[in-house]
């Protein structure tokens, strides 16, 4: 089966080319495609000199869920996977994360930072990243232990299934609240975790874990 990994990427151009090297080594039939976020400190150049690499450029920074979407037109793959353009999660993951699909035991497969015991990361983050977990669990009738992680893995046709309306981290809770209310078949994996800072580029800010709960709020009560 052919891995798609798309890549939202908004001035990285610290740790992309770390991420690119260890998306190489995966010993998978695969595609890599980047979507510059309108970045400004050479990531965009960069990566118009790497020859496997898809590139989608975004003419402004208009978010990671635009990004996402603008990535997912280009998919040849069978399944699709995210992957941060950072060093928080490890591409070595790649092959359990994607394992319950391949063996046609799931549709989605979400890679867990929480089952391993407590991930290094800030108090706040912690307890707003089980709060999301709870609500999705609550909510849509399935055991989630990470609703915000970047490792999520789908068929291709699931995820293309969906008309995306996310712009910014409120994809997480977008495509876990309509896909999970579709019954698509879930699981998890545990994954490796190195949290980094807002100081080291980390982009999430408080406002976005209100628009996760509203989001996973919202699509329990819409039709689609």
């Amino acid at each position: 089966m052919k891995l798609s990994i798309i890549i939202p990427a908004y001035n990285e151009m610290e740790t992309i080319p770390e991420v690119l090297k260890r998306v190489r080594a995966q010993p998978f039939d695969k595609e890599i495609i980047v979507t510059d976020d309108g970045s400004t400190d050479g990531t965009r150049e960069f990566l118009r000199e790497q020859p496997d690499v898809k590139l989608i450029e975004n003419p402004r920074n208009i978010g990671k869920g635009a990004s996402i979407r603008a990535a997912l037109s280009h998919v040849t793959g069978d399944i699709v996977l995210i992957q941060d353009a950072d060093l928080e999660y490890d591409p070595d993951d790649y092959a359990a994360l994607i394992a319950p699909i391949v063996e046609g035991k799931a549709d989605i497969v979400y890679g867990t930072r929480f089952t391993r015991g407590r991930p290094k990361m800030r108090l706040v983050n912690y307890i707003a990243n089980r709060i999301f977990a709870f609500l999705a669990t609550v909510l849509y009738g399935t055991k989630v232990t990470d609703e915000a992680t970047c490792y999520k893995a789908f068929r291709t046709e699931v995820i293309k299934s969906l008309d995306l309306r996310c712009k910014r981290f409120e994809f997480c809770p977008e495509v876990t609240a309509r896909l999970l209310k579709r019954g698509y078949r879930y699981a998890e994996v545990p994954v490796s975790y190195e949290a980094r800072t807002h100081a080291q580029g980390k982009k999430i800010r408080w406002y976005d874990g209100l628009e996760c709960i509203w989001t996973l709020i919202k699509y329990r009560f819409l039709r689609r």
